[in-house]
């Protein structure tokens, strides 16, 4: 039979399976399905078409040229906007299925939207050590752009998808922290245009208020049109040292002990169970042992949370030299390890090798296809958090993830919260040591229930001056957010800068009830 029959049979056997099965129930109970066989395809065109694009521009240098005509496009809308009336908010006019949040925010069906297309590279000075990026830009795009020049930035997110401007509306971190603080720390300039349609740019010494209200505000103080991102020279490698830890003591008082050392350029731990974890360090350098070089990234790899499962599962420590920018993306293709539950087989040696190099899946398209009864399901069945805790309290954190949620791998990320003005600070006067410990997955607790359990942990996190990533479910009152948050900057500009007309408040956006 040719090869053509064959797949002509497969695929009338597989349209004959859905329609006795349902469409829907094939999509909630068997989603690799209609993943594997449309997603990863139109994934790979999206990455396919985002890369020319970003080649072109380069060749052309057209970016430069075209982002000033870009941001006058802006502020005439915004001047329209006021000629109408101010009668309704304002937000971006992209859609909301193509960020990276679980959620896809109601607002914009009412809002004014504003059409926002920056999503170029427009200045790298190396003389200053600045990259200047419009908010659109990728990670992914990024380092691409960067590593070949020589270049990185400090606090490189995980995913590739992330953007430049969700990372500082939103929040971003990396295992780079511990030494560089959040992405909004690394950050030097914003240029943003505000409710009366002027373009402002603001850095710690110009406008320094309004820089410093910005990071967490999601876009309720002003349009993000371009930032300047400090660079720091890019070496070859990542000298990974693995180390498997068990008891929970033991476990904090090691990550705690390595996230202090300064000559540790990034620290990160994977919990696999409540007593269970494996500490990485990491150190930059251009020299490696041939043999021990680990090209994780390459699409035929283990996911990574699986290979640094390896070293817990034989009781050994490890020393390995992964390529840089396979190691700043190293929870990409798995993401972090979302993909099993939509991917069962995954990692299986078999698919990795056939149909590796199209995961993973955009989040963006796993989104806009999921359905409300995916949704539903997720929503009471499926957490995506991160919670910032002070260093100090990481133990109680954890039993309490573990009580509340008993959802692993948990993921633990150092970082130091500098006492900056904003909403985001330590309790007291000094720079202090935090950890964001991330949970992404079914949670295992008996009768467990989304709305009572993440009110806990809300509550739990307040309680020890931690913070809520906002791009996940947040079911905190008002009051209780501004509790969480220190919003006095925040509502002094937005009194100051007659936003309260023109945008509605950050918790109306990223609250429960307005996102489905």
């Amino acid at each position: 039979m040719s090869p053509v029959w064959s797949l002509g049979a497969g695929l009338l056997l597989l349209l004959l399976w859905v329609r006795h099965r349902g469409l829907e129930a094939v999509l909630v109970h068997h989603r690799w399905v209609f993943v594997c066989l449309f997603l990863l395809p139109l994934s790979v065109l999206f990455d396919v078409y985002y890369q020319l694009r970003a080649w072109a521009v380069r060749r052309l240098h057209s970016a430069p040229r075209q982002h000033a005509q870009r941001v006058r496009h802006i502020q005439a809308q915004v001047r329209e906007w006021k000629n109408e009336g101010s009668k309704r908010y304002m937000c971006t006019g992209r859609p909301g299925w193509l960020t990276v949040s679980l959620r896809v925010g109601k607002y914009k069906k009412t809002h004014k939207n504003i059409m926002i297309n920056l999503m170029d590279v427009l200045e790298v000075d190396s003389e200053r050590q600045v990259v200047r990026v419009e908010p659109l830009v990728t990670m992914g795009q990024l380092t691409a752009h960067l590593n070949p020049m020589g270049w990185t930035i400090p606090v490189v997110p995980e995913l590739d998808d992330l953007t430049v401007g969700g990372l500082i509306m939103g929040t971003g971190i990396e295992s780079s922290s511990h030494i560089y603080g959040l992405f909004q720390h690394t950050c030097v300039a914003y240029e943003l245009v505000l409710a009366d349609g002027s373009l402002v740019r603001c850095s710690p010494t110009e406008n320094s208020d309004l820089f410093y209200a910005v990071p967490w505000s999601c876009g309720t103080l002003g349009f993000l049109v371009a930032a300047e991102i400090q660079m720091i020279p890019a070496k070859k490698y990542v000298k990974i040292h693995y180390e498997p830890v068990r008891g929970l003591q033991k476990i904090c008082e090691k990550f705690t002990e390595e996230s202090k050392k300064k000559e540790n350029n990034f620290v990160e731990g994977l919990v696999y169970s409540l007593e269970e974890a494996v500490i990485m360090t990491g150190v930059l350098t251009d020299e490696a042992e041939q043999s021990k070089i680990n090209r994780i990234g390459n699409y035929y790899k283990p996911w990574f949370f699986k290979h640094v499962e390896k070293y817990l599962k034989s009781d050994r420590t490890g020393v390995e030299y992964i390529p840089s920018r396979h190691y700043y993306h190293r929870h990409t293709r798995s993401i972090f390890w979302e993909l099993q539950d939509i991917i069962p087989f995954g990692n299986n040696p078999v698919f990795r090798y056939l149909f590796g190099w199209m995961v993973p899946p955009k989040i963006s398209l796993l989104k806009l296809t999921q359905g409300e009864a995916i949704r539903k399901l997720y929503e009471q069945h499926h957490v995506v958090q991160d919670m910032l805790v002070p260093m100090k309290s990481l133990e109680k954190s954890i039993q309490t993830f573990h009580a509340d949620l008993n959802v692993y791998p948990l993921w633990l990320c150092p970082f130091i919260l500098p006492n900056n003005p904003g909403m985001v600070h330590p309790k007291g006067d000094e720079t202090e040591l935090y950890v964001d410990i991330g949970a992404y997955g079914e949670p295992k607790r008996k009768q467990f229930e989304a709305r009572a359990s993440m009110r806990q942990m809300e509550k739990f996190v307040r309680s020890v001056h931690g913070f809520q990533m906002l791009y996940a479910d947040c079911y905190m009152t008002r009051e209780e957010f501004w509790d969480m948050f220190d919003g006095s900057l925040y509502h002094k500009l937005r009194e100051q800068m007659n936003c309260k007309d023109a945008f509605p408040e950050v918790y109306d956006k990223i609250c429960k009830a307005a996102r489905h």
